[in-house]
């Protein structure tokens, strides 16, 4: 419904303002006494552009993406683009090794040390949990981390902020993340927090369980790592927390995706369609939570262990979604079976998972804009995460003056 006074009655209350209303109020005033100049980022390994989506809704203005991928590229330059009044300077490059941040800067109209912020997540399947064994030591995607930090160092960013998956922490992996806090302090930076750090997604309004790293790094001369709230403060809280017993938000569930009715006209409404054998054994699959176990359909590689339960799932509408991944359109990859019809998710109810509005539309088709939202940032936590890093920098201003 519209938001809005049910009459014209105008009521005066004499209650005092909440001090959090108070102190609410005076950090939107500081936001806007520093919000004279803009505030600029530039976003590496952009994919469809959530992270920069997430920037423009906390009100950063994105000079520039790099993004490799033939479709995503496409996706990103159809939503940031074309037909965007004063799109000339939001540049769009390609193959990141073969950029010089100083022609980068060049292109954006900035001097070295002048850029905001600088976000990415490079490609995260060297560290994905579905690699088996060894699988992702020493592969040639891991470097592309290092790479980040190339342009950490070309560019001089106040901020920089890194996002991969929770594998990246792996004891396989440790050599990697040593190697870029040791090229952030040599490079005049701090990792806020002390490195990285794994936030969920749930905590902070996405109606999807989605664990991911954030690295957060500083520049010594704008600012101390304990000027940071870091990781933010969750906004949403499990059902049986203290938090949401005393009055806090609750995490979102699934239910919130399936809600609002799809578009026939969208283009990322489609979904995979089920031969007639599946079908049937999804209409066996129960509501809320079914797995292939329930549906009586056991793959052969599957015979051999008891693993992989979620596949042909449906997902539970009264709980947090399951992680998005880049099957997440297809039931063999994961728990993605619509909660109450006999298919998958449509690409769509995807992109809602990942808090993308209806307007956002991926390129490529069903399976190309299934890899792109998987890959992406969730909108709502990317923009919950860099307003709380811009806040904390403003109060540590304001603490200054």
């Amino acid at each position: 419904m519209p938001n809005g006074p049910e009459n014209n009655k105008i009521t005066v209350s004499n209650q005092r303002t909440p001090a959090k209303q108070i102190s609410r109020s005076n950090n939107e005033a500081k936001r806007r006494r520093n919000s004279v100049r803009t505030i600029t980022a530039i976003d590496l390994f952009a994919g469809a552009g959530g992270f920069s989506l997430a920037a423009e809704e906390a009100g950063v203005k994105v000079l520039a993406a790099v993004e490799c991928d033939n479709w995503a590229q496409a996706t990103y330059r159809a939503n940031f683009i074309d037909g965007r009044r004063g799109s000339d300077r939001h540049r769009l490059y390609g193959d990141v090794m073969d950029i010089e941040p100083s022609d980068m800067l060049m292109d954006v109209r900035l001097e070295k040390g002048e850029l905001d912020l600088l976000i990415g997540g490079p490609p995260c399947q060297g560290f994905s949990s579905h690699r088996l064994n060894d699988a992702g030591v020493n592969d040639p995607r891991n470097e592309l981390l290092l790479r980040y930090f190339d342009f950490v160092k070309g560019l001089r960013p106040k901020i920089f902020l890194v996002e991969n998956v929770s594998g990246m922490l792996w004891k396989r992996h440790e050599a990697y993340v040593q190697k870029f806090k040791h090229l952030a302090r040599r490079n005049g930076y701090r990792l806020v927090g002390g490195g990285p750090q794994i936030i969920n997604a749930r905590d902070f309004g996405v109606p999807q369980n989605r664990k991911r790293v954030f690295i957060l790094g500083v520049r010594n001369d704008v600012a101390t790592p304990e000027d940071f709230q870091w990781p933010p403060k969750p906004t949403h809280y499990s059902p049986n927390s203290k938090e949401a017993q005393n009055g806090a938000p609750i995490w979102k569930p699934a239910a919130e995706v399936f809600e609002k009715p799809l578009d026939k006209a969208d283009p990322n409404n489609l979904h995979m369609q089920p031969g007639s054998e599946m079908l049937e054994r999804f209409k066996r699959t129960p509501k809320n939570g079914g797995s292939r176990s329930d549906s009586g359909y056991t793959l052969e590689c599957h015979k051999t262990h008891k693993g992989h339960k979620d596949v042909y799932g449906r997902i539970d509408s009264t709980k947090p979604g399951p992680t998005m991944t880049t099957g997440c359109i297809n039931p063999s990859k994961g728990r993605f079976v619509h909660p109450i019809k006999h298919h998958g998710i449509t690409a769509r109810h995807a992109a809602r998972f990942q808090t993308f509005p209806d307007s956002f539309i991926f390129q490529g088709g069903l399976g190309q804009a299934g890899k792109q939202i998987g890959n992406a940032v969730p909108i709502a936590l990317g923009e919950k995460i860099i307003r709380s890093v811009l806040e904390s920098i403003d109060e540590q201003k304001d603490a200054k003056d």
